[in-house]
């Protein structure tokens, strides 16, 4: 069993059997068909994943690594707002009639701030604090900017990264760690999806600043499961599973700027049927 598959299946348990049901309060999103979409929600779910020991894909069913990777650098490599960068089509429903979704994810580390050492955005601000700060405790991001709100076609989910650097006893390298931090997940559509992305992250970030992945830690304050989806998540958390798979990045490439979703091998991965036409909330 993949360790991401063994949290996932404890993690849907709980929501499941311990969870918050809002079913028949005030809440924003809505079926296709009009009808509220109410959840069952656990608050401030803590999931830990070490990146030295295995790459967190479950095998429940498969993530498709490299389109979550494409989106991934969307965001932080082509700091893009526009769909026409995105090789899927997972944006859609968010995007105007000239493809932007307004001032959010890639707009937001696009923008540049004036620190002392010049004028960088966030991407590059934690690139140079990891190569010439690395024990720095402000290096982070953040991506929920209250006076553009207005302007997102969707609030960010994912919202903050932050970075951690310690040394392990006996190894020439600096290990890099991370924090994300998610003001809200629908579990069974996105969970291991945001999870494979930001351990990318970490493993990219880890190889142009000369260190090794450390933990990933994923925090969620509003972990939910939507009405539509439990049965789903009930059978989905009862099928096999299988060791997780192994993955590597290209170690030539030594600028984050140069990685491309070629750069990446996963191998023996193993993972039940997928699971198709899963109604999405909007």
């Amino acid at each position: 069993m993949s360790y991401a598959d063994d949290l996932f299946i404890n993690m849907c348990t709980d929501i499941i059997e311990n969870g918050c049901s809002t079913e028949n309060e005030k809440v924003r999103p809505k079926w296709e068909d009009g009808t509220f979409a109410y959840t069952i929600k656990k608050f401030g779910v803590v999931n830990r994943y070490d990146l030295s020991k295995e790459f967190p894909a479950m095998t429940l069913r498969k993530t498709y690594v490299k389109s979550a990777v494409d989106e991934l650098l969307w965001i932080w490599q082509k700091k893009s707002n526009n769909i026409h960068d995105l090789k899927s089509h997972i944006w859609d429903e968010w995007a105007d009639e000239n493809g932007s979704i307004g001032k959010a994810y890639g707009y937001q580390m696009s923008v540049k701030h004036r620190y002392s050492e010049g004028m960088m955005d966030q991407v590059d601000r934690v690139l140079f604090d990891l190569k010439n700060n690395p024990f720095s405790r402000r290096i982070m991001t953040n991506i929920y900017v209250h006076a553009d709100l207005s302007e997102m076609n969707l609030y960010p989910c994912a919202y903050s990264m932050t970075f951690n650097v310690t040394k392990k006893e006996g190894h020439d390298k600096l290990t890099l760690n991370a924090i994300l931090n998610q003001r809200s997940q629908d579990v069974l559509a996105a969970n291991n999806w945001n999870v494979v992305q930001y351990a990318v992250l970490v493993y990219m970030f880890a190889q142009v600043s000369d260190m090794e992945p450390g933990e990933l830690i994923h925090v969620i304050a509003d972990a939910h499961i939507y009405d539509r989806h439990i049965d789903i998540v009930k059978e989905l958390i009862k099928r096999p599973t299988y060791p997780a798979p192994k993955f590597s990045l290209n170690p030539e490439i030594k600028n984050f700027y140069d990685f491309t979703t070629n750069d990446f091998t996963i191998e023996n991965y193993q993972a039940g049927e997928q699971i198709k036409n899963i109604p999405i909330a909007v």
